[in-house]
């Protein structure tokens, strides 16, 4: 992976604190790399463990925090409302992927990659609005 901005979307940063599974891919990862205020916050949502904040608090202190904007959050409602009205989707899967729309809207207006191991939520959301994806 080359390129300027890289967001770690959550789904790789669980598989790797899991298994480890990315160690040698994100070695290689050139650029500069940005939070998403989101995936910090799912990170910590999820967390079972003491060590598990500690590494939400420690991504929080060592890279820069990207936020979505008033404008990506009102995009990600349009986004979501097309997203129903062509796939029939409810509430409840809406609800699942509005988190993914907006590390997505946000990735975009800074030109930043997202870097994600949720492959089909996120080439969804490619279809509605572009943005740099990389998938491990």
């Amino acid at each position: 992976m080359t390129g300027n901005i890289v967001i770690f979307d959550t789904s790789v940063l669980i598989d790797h604190l899991r298994t480890n599974k990315f160690a040698r891919r994100f070695s290689e990862v050139m650029g500069l790399i940005r939070n998403s205020s989101v995936v910090l916050s799912e990170l910590a949502c999820g967390a079972t463990r003491e060590s598990e904040i500690d590494f939400v608090l420690t991504l929080a202190k060592n890279y820069p925090t990207l936020t979505p904007s008033e404008n990506n959050w009102i995009e990600s409602g349009i986004v979501l409302s097309s997203i129903r009205k062509d796939k029939g989707f409810l509430s409840d899967k809406l609800r699942d992927i509005h988190f993914d729309v907006l590390i997505a809207l946000t990735a975009r207006s800074f030109g930043a990659t997202v870097i994600t191991s949720n492959k089909m939520d996120f080439q969804l959301i490619q279809r509605y609005r572009s943005f740099n994806l990389e998938t491990w």
